[in-house]
């Protein structure tokens, strides 16, 4: 056995397996709710939304899914384990839809778990994954964003698999709200959902923004990553920007592991960061669920019209 061989880090492969789940913030934005909750375990009707994300991994055919998570973020670990005493529980009074839906949460992929020690940015999260990821492409996917399907992240692994490099998820937002988000240049392909990104500006003003294509809460990246953030210095708020390290990537040679795409979103994405749109989110869900559509409809109409006789 040659003795320069790493046997502790995963074998390289060009397929994407693994998903980076980054669940270590604070949810300040959330408080008092967050104070003991992580916000990832805030329910969407009655599904965390991290759950949400760990099924799009899966339906992307990622089955390996690493969490970075913090202090205060053991209901996240509970959540994704087996509650036997619940189980046998709920089997003892034939509760069999709720003992599936117990079981599901356990039964979706292979979740690990390591900490942030401490809230350095997005950046300094994806570092923390890799001894687990080694040298192999992977997705990153936050826990604030529930993509409507699957088939974004399927696209944009189609399209690392395809091109080589990372890959980023852009949706076109708003003038005013461009100070929000990552944004970036883009130049157009010959596919008509793929462009290449020629620079990225973490929450550009108005002003600075290259564009109006936002950066969303799906990327595909290089393992070059790694080493681009191992010496990216802190960014934007004292933390280390993974914004900052796809824009040196953007402008690394193919063969180094460079080169940034973007896919465009052609679906709907919900942002559960902020308040408003956690409570816009909750109801869209509920609305098309059959169990509750037909109770809570003609409840939201009556509602609306009332909001709108009271301003009359």
């Amino acid at each position: 056995m040659s003795a320069d061989i790493d046997r502790t880090r995963p074998l390289s492969s060009e397929t994407v397996t693994k998903a980076v789940v980054p669940a270590a913030g604070l949810g300040t934005r959330f408080l008092p709710a967050t104070k003991a909750t992580p916000k990832e375990m805030l329910p969407i009707v009655d599904k965390p939304a991290i759950q949400y994300v760990v099924e799009e991994a899966v339906e992307s055919g990622l089955h390996d899914v690493l969490m970075i998570t913090g202090r205060s973020k053991r209901s996240i670990e509970d959540h994704f384990d087996r509650a036997y005493e619940l189980e046998e529980a709920l089997a003892a009074k034939g509760e069999e839809g709720k003992l599936l839906s117990v079981r599901e949460s356990s039964d979706l992929a292979q979740v690990h778990y390591v900490r942030q020690g401490e809230p350095r940015g997005l950046g300094h999260a994806v570092l923390c994954a890799e001894a687990h990821v080694g040298d192999n492409p992977f997705a990153v996917l936050l826990g604030d964003d529930l993509i409507e399907s699957a088939d974004l992240l399927r696209r944009m692994i189609e399209v690392r698999q395809e091109h080589g490099g990372s890959v980023v998820a852009l949706m076109e937002v708003e003038p005013e709200q461009v100070s929000l988000y990552g944004c970036a240049a883009v130049e157009p392909t010959d596919e008509e959902d793929v462009v290449t990104v020629t620079d990225l500006v973490e929450k550009p003003s108005q002003e600075e923004a290259p564009s109006r294509w936002a950066i969303i809460g799906r990327y595909v990246c290089d393992p070059e990553v790694f080493s681009v953030l191992h010496r990216t210095p802190p960014g934007r708020g004292g933390e280390i920007q993974l914004t900052d390290a796809l824009l040196e990537l953007a402008r690394t040679k193919p063969e180094d592991g460079g080169g940034v795409r973007g896919v465009l979103l052609r679906g709907r994405r919900y942002d559960t960061g902020n308040k408003a749109d956690y409570i816009r989110t909750v109801v869209d869900f509920a609305c098309r669920r059959p169990d509750l559509a037909e109770e809570l409809l003609p409840w939201l109409r009556e509602f609306v019209d009332r909001q709108g006789e009271g301003r009359g």
